[in-house]
């Protein structure tokens, strides 16, 4: 029988969650534990194992791992605090327009907390429903500390191998080792949609360290061959400020994000010939066409390859 270390029961929880607020008011964070310490004990203590043990298990395969509801409320609670009431989203009428389908979501990466704060807009937007849709897919960091993990909970995620050219961390797995994991991760990706899932995609591989796009790789239109699959694009604003490069603590932020109309893959990818990097290309100048210029990186000044 499986047990939850008592290294990880309610306190430290809390005390993980607010390693996010180092160096913030003591006074806040007074407040923040006791709103997290609510939450919790009317949770129970079934959730609170059941995250616990979430948090203590180190991701062991290339595939889908599940939500924890007491994770994504947590979150939910402490992040509602730092993304300022500017924050919006525009053109959230677009998620209507996919109910039913396949869908992947295609954004520009600025920060591991992208898709959190996406997420989050979401829901203040009020597409439940579309939140409880969505998987993520996430590079091995996102499993590798307990923070993290607990991040990547909030919603369903698909942990993929990333090359050597965009990650360090995998440069120890041969080249087969890679394409093996991201067939793994391809199939994980088809039974979500196919379950229903939308599931989000950035395709850059990592995120910039300027604010700029890079250029989107070809492979990742692997994630897009089941039929019938539309591409709901999105240009992020702002979060690379809600945990900047070489921050120890989250900061308050605004953030936008702008939803473009959906995309039939199939009828993208037959005008542009099959080819997987055009049509990477063409959702990559379709965010980037939505993006202040300073974001726009490699696809500056450049149109979508078909209108």
């Amino acid at each position: 029988m499986t047990t939850t270390s008592p290294a990880f029961g309610r306190g430290a929880i809390i005390d993980a969650v607010l390693t996010f607020m180092a160096g913030h008011p003591q006074q806040e964070l007074d407040e923040i534990r006791a709103d997290l310490e609510q939450q919790i004990d009317v949770a129970g203590p079934a959730a609170v194992q059941a995250l616990g043990r979430r948090l203590m298990s180190p991701a062991t395969h290339w595939g889908y791992y599940e939500l924890d509801p007491l994770a994504r409320q947590l979150h939910r609670s402490l992040t509602d605090r730092l993304l300022l009431p500017t924050s919006t989203v525009h053109g959230i009428e677009h998620l209507d327009e996919v109910a039913g389908q396949p869908v992947v979501v295609i954004a520009n990466h600025l920060s591991y907390s992208d898709a959190n704060l996406l997420e989050i807009l979401f829901h203040r937007a009020g597409a439940d429903a579309f939140c409880d849709r969505l998987t993520v897919i996430a590079g091995p960091k996102v499993y590798s500390s307990v923070q993290r993990r607990f991040s990547s909970l909030c919603f369903g995620t698909i942990r993929v191998a990333q090359s050597s050219g965009v990650s360090s961390e995998d440069a120890v797995m041969s080249a087969r080792d890679v394409a093996r994991a991201a067939r793994q991760s391809i199939d994980a990706a088809d039974e979500r949609l196919r379950a229903g899932d939308a599931v989000l995609i950035f395709p850059e591989g990592t995120r910039t360290r300027n604010r700029e796009m890079g250029e989107f790789l070809a492979g990742v239109s692997r994630y897009l061959d089941q039929p019938g699959t539309v591409v709901l694009p999105v240009a992020l604003t702002g979060t690379e400020e809600f945990f900047p490069i070489g921050a120890e603590s989250v900061q308050r932020v605004r953030v936008v994000a702008t939803i473009g109309a959906p995309l039939l893959v199939e009828t993208v990818s037959a005008r542009l010939g099959g080819d997987r990097q055009q049509l990477m290309d063409h959702i990559g100048r379709t965010i980037a066409a939505m993006l202040p210029p300073e974001y726009r990186g490699v696809y500056a000044d450049q149109a979508p390859l078909m209108n």
